[in-house]
């Protein structure tokens, strides 16, 4: 949440008096004074305090899920189950969303929360917010392949991807197994990056996001909530700038 929308919903004052104490130095996150009244703040993570008046506010919530193949990256949706529908009814809350999308028929690690700024800054294109996948392919990966994905992968269109990490695992004829870190997420961009190379995805599933690595004893459906120690590492990404643009992937 943003500082001056929480200091305004503790009632500290009106919004013109709450930008003033901001900018008279009398507010501080975890012991450094903030000028920045658009900073992402989380009371739960975060020692604030109003002159020598601690913060004390409901946290946002932060879950892991390990997305089932047939469920859809939405808050709504009519015809399918939503990974929202897999939140039980005592873990819901006012706008609670997954960060980024994976396809219907895409497995593993999504995270979900209340927290809209956190979302925005692990989408935005210059955090370079990395992302690894295992994937199986349907024909034999090569060390060309690997090279083709390190210099950035073209499409059809002439798009180019950043350059990515291929780590193959198994490679036959018939069928290829391999790890691929990406730092970025255009649209479709983990299936089209084989099929430039001429291997069709036949299983994707997420294994990380950022700091954040999917908990291997969730099984498919199941979610829970993020720890201290997970949550610690989001932190860097809880800081906004007024010129970024709000953008959305689907991988």
């Amino acid at each position: 949440m943003r500082l001056d929308k929480l200091l305004e919903q503790e009632k500290i004052g009106s919004k013109r008096k709450i930008r003033a104490m901001i900018r008279s130095k009398q507010v501080t996150v975890d012991g450094q004074v903030i000028m920045d009244e658009s900073l992402n703040v989380d009371a739960a993570l975060q020692d604030i305090f109003v002159g020598d008046v601690k913060i004390q506010h409901e946290t946002h919530v932060y879950y892991m899920l390990n997305k089932p193949q047939g469920v859809v990256t939405a808050v709504k949706d009519i015809q399918h189950q939503t990974v929202i529908d897999l939140i039980r009814a005592e873990d819901q809350r006012v706008g609670l969303y997954p960060i980024g999308r994976l396809d219907r028929d895409t497995e593993g690690l999504l995270l979900i929360t209340d927290n809209g700024q956190l979302g925005y800054q692990l989408l935005l294109p210059h955090k370079k917010v990395s992302k690894r996948y295992e994937v199986i392919v349907n024909d034999m990966l090569t060390e060309f392949d690997c090279r083709s994905f390190t210099e950035g992968i073209v499409f059809s269109d002439g798009k180019k991807c950043k350059p990515a990490e291929l780590v193959i695992l198994s490679s036959e004829k018939g069928q290829s197994h391999a790890y691929l870190d990406i730092t970025e997420g255009k649209f479709h961009q983990v299936k089209k990056m084989f099929l430039s190379v001429g291997k069709k995805v036949i299983y994707l599933k997420r294994l990380s996001m950022g700091p954040i690595q999917l908990d291997q004893t969730l099984g498919l459906g199941e979610y829970r909530s993020l720890n201290q120690e997970e949550l610690q590492t989001l932190l860097p990404y809880f800081t906004i700038h007024k010129k970024e643009k709000r953008v959305e992937y689907e991988i």
